[in-house]
């Protein structure tokens, strides 16, 4: 049997660390004091008679030795997890899920998610960042993001990957101005896209080039729900997913019309590390995909 001289908290401390890059973050995410994680990582050193990591100006180096420990600290952490889960016990796992979402995700399906996330797994605190696709995906390379749930493309592919669905376009307009007859008219006057670096708005500005239109006409915004507020009040017509403005089409709030160019639908996924994070966040992404459906 292996003594009890080497604790989970002390292991948990160790992969916080690495993961979080200081100890000063570790503590925070951790919910303790940094001197705590300090005693924790030097008993552990104690115990094992090595040192795991350097210490520099703040930051941390993790030593070779540290390095191949690190490995065999996260299967530890996830046996005792998995362990809870076979007991049925996911309300004894505490620990948090940092969360990325694209504005989409955020104005539709997303409280139902966190609803359901939280049923699941009451003690796991949910740390929640709304933000552009491609912002998403550099915090999640970077190990800053948990589970990301985002559209594609993608310039790094993910070993944990699920598709969430798909979201096509529409063009709306309010219902006081008269629909653009065609792909031309829409450029007689405003027109509502969302952020100039994204997909749609680089795909409606190649269109207008492609035609002879000019781009100038084609207002920005990085928030989709602005997007949809200026074409409410007749600001122009407007390029936005059919999923954002469904109730507003419902309740005559918007007139969708059909215009003989559109971008390609949006793809939806779920992608996290599944080497680097614990088991509740495959749940999570598995859970997103029902409640995406």
């Amino acid at each position: 049997m292996i003594k009890s001289r080497i604790t989970l908290k002390q292991l948990e401390a160790f992969v916080c660390v690495v993961d979080a890059g200081t100890f000063r973050k570790a503590a925070s995410i951790l919910g303790t004091t940094q001197p705590n994680i300090s005693t924790r990582i030097a008993a552990l050193e104690s115990v094992l008679g090595t040192v795991l990591m350097h210490r520099d100006a703040g930051s941390v180096r993790v030593t070779e030795k540290g390095t191949a420990l690190l490995a065999a600290a996260r299967k530890v952490l996830l046996a005792g997890e998995t362990f809870l889960e076979v007991a049925d016990r996911q309300d004894l796992i505490e620990d948090r899920l940092r969360l990325g979402v694209t504005e989409l995700i955020a104005c539709t399906w997303l409280h139902d998610f966190l609803r359901a996330f939280k049923g699941l797994y009451p003690g796991v605190r949910v740390e929640l960042d709304v933000n552009l696709s491609a912002e998403i995906e550099k915090d999640l390379i970077a190990g800053q993001l948990d589970l990301a749930l985002q559209t594609g493309p993608f310039s790094r592919q993910m070993d944990g990957s699920l598709p969430l669905g798909t979201y096509p376009y529409c063009w709306v307009v309010a219902p006081s101005l008269t629909p653009p007859a065609t792909f031309a008219a829409l450029f007689d006057g405003p027109v509502i896209s969302h952020g100039r670096h994204t997909r749609a708005s680089l795909g409606l500005a190649d269109a207008a080039r492609a035609r002879g239109l000019a781009v100038n006409q084609i207002v920005h915004s990085s928030s989709l729900t602005s997007c949809v507020a200026m074409a409410v009040d007749a600001m122009g017509p407007a390029l936005l997913p059919r999923q954002m403005v469904m109730d507003d089409i419902a309740q005559a709030r918007l007139t969708e019309f059909t215009c003989e160019w559109l971008p390609d639908t949006l793809d939806v996924f779920a992608r996290f590390d599944p080497k680097r994070t614990p088991h509740f966040v495959r749940a999570a992404a598995e859970l997103a995909v029902d409640t995406a459906r």
